[in-house]
């Protein structure tokens, strides 16, 4: 739909994303092919982003490379060791930007104490304050 948002996975963060997502189709990885026909297709509308893991750093890097200035959802940054530096460096666009950074059990667990608001607001301001000195 051309009036709509759409977000696909492209290549996921957990550990057993490999042994699907990088199946060869046509002599490249699943993804990929996910990225190219998403970018090339199905983006006419510049209605399209892609989910693509931060603890595949690699892969980032080579997604960007296919589909350009694309946003991308990123998760994987905190409880499950996505790396920011990796990230920011490897998925930005040209100026910086095109990346929404997820930190879900990072930022929602930051406290199990009765701070946890606060404690929450503390990690959230952290990982943002991470993802622009890494932008630079």
């Amino acid at each position: 739909r051309s009036d709509r948002g759409c977000i696909f996975l492209c290549h996921t963060s957990n550990p057993g994303a490999r042994d699907f997502q990088e199946l060869l189709v046509d002599g490249a990885p699943l993804y990929q092919h996910v990225a190219r026909t998403i970018a090339e297709e199905w983006n006419v509308d510049g209605n399209c982003a892609l989910v693509v893991g931060a603890t595949f750093p690699e892969e980032l890097e080579v997604i960007r490379g296919i589909v350009g200035d694309m946003p991308l959802l990123i998760p994987g940054v905190g409880a499950q060791g996505g790396d920011v530096a990796a990230v920011v460096r490897n998925g930005r666009t040209a100026d910086g930007t095109g990346l929404v950074v997820n930190s879900s059990r990072g930022i929602l667990y930051a406290s199990m104490a009765a701070d946890y608001a606060e404690a929450a607001a503390r990690a959230a301001r952290a990982l943002r304050d991470d993802i622009n000195r890494y932008r630079d």
